[in-house]
Formats: structure tokens, C-alpha cells, sequence
């Protein structure tokens, strides 16, 4: 929620956002911290839609 980065990635690849965020919040306990850079990462790469 902080960056729109799982509602746009959900709404990309046609799953409800929440799978996306449960999906970085895994990652991140599990990868020791790779949800939360994989996230920063998609936060700068992915490109703002203006509405």
C-alpha cells in the first residue's frame, strides 16, 4: 500500500493484490529481507500511472 506496487502488479498479472502483498511479506521471512528489496526495486523500476 505504500507505493501501489502489489495493486499494480495484481492488477498486471490478474490476481487479487493481497496474494501479491502476502507473496512479498513470504519473501521477506523467509528470504531474509529479499520481499522487501524485490518490493524497493519494483517501487523505482515500475513507471507511475497518471489518472
Amino acid at each position: 500500500m505504500l507505493a501501489g506496487v502489489s495493486g499494480g502488479l495484481g492488477t498486471a498479472l490478474g490476481v487479487d493484490p493481497a496474494l501479491v502483498r502476502i507473496g512479498f511479506v513470504v519473501l521477506s521471512i523467509i528470504g531474509l529481507g529479499l520481499g522487501v528489496a524485490a518490493y524497493a526495486l519494483c517501487w523505482l523500476i515500475i513507471p507511475e500511472e497518471d489518472y
